[in-house]
């Protein structure tokens, strides 16, 4: 399987770059479960798949399908990837541009149902404290760092 995911690496990082609208706003959303401790990745390559979002720790896929996922070609591609996930061990989580359009809460609230995320990620060690660093354990990266003062310095 890293074979394959050697291959879906480059598209995974392309798609990073281009994701739609649904998808930011799914994205924004999954990444305020991380203050719980429920990490997600986007874009997540898996075989020679590429997940729109994953939960490593549950298994979980949660991807969020367009317009273009009503074809005949594009339903039998999605069943044979669903097909391949799961056979992997992975659960598959579908929802539509429009569900996250008009009710995003009720989709979140679908993916974090009983035992769908599993445990919450402990949360990493703060850093080592040396001079120059800034400690960031627990703050959202959207706050401003707490500069530290080094033992130099405060003599």
């Amino acid at each position: 399987m890293r074979e394959q995911e050697r291959k879906s690496r480059p598209l995974a990082k392309r798609l990073r770059k281009t994701m739609t609208k649904a998808e930011v706003v799914m994205w924004v959303r999954l990444r305020e479960l991380g203050a719980l401790g429920y990490k997600f990745r986007k874009q997540h390559p898996i075989g020679s798949y590429v997940a729109d979002f994953a939960r490593i720790e549950a298994m979980l896929v949660v991807e969020v399908d367009g317009a273009t996922h009503g074809t005949p070609e594009e339903i039998a591609h999605d069943e044979r990837r669903d097909a391949f996930l799961q056979a992997n061990g992975w659960t598959v989580f579908r929802t539509t541009n429009n569900e996250v359009y008009t009710d995003v809460a009720s989709v979140i609230d679908a993916i974090v149902g009983p035992f769908r995320l599993g445990a919450p990620r402990r949360a990493d060690p703060p850093p080592p404290l040396s001079r120059g660093r800034t400690l960031r354990a627990g703050i959202p990266s959207r706050y401003t760092a707490i500069p530290i003062m080094s033992s130099k310095l405060r003599r």
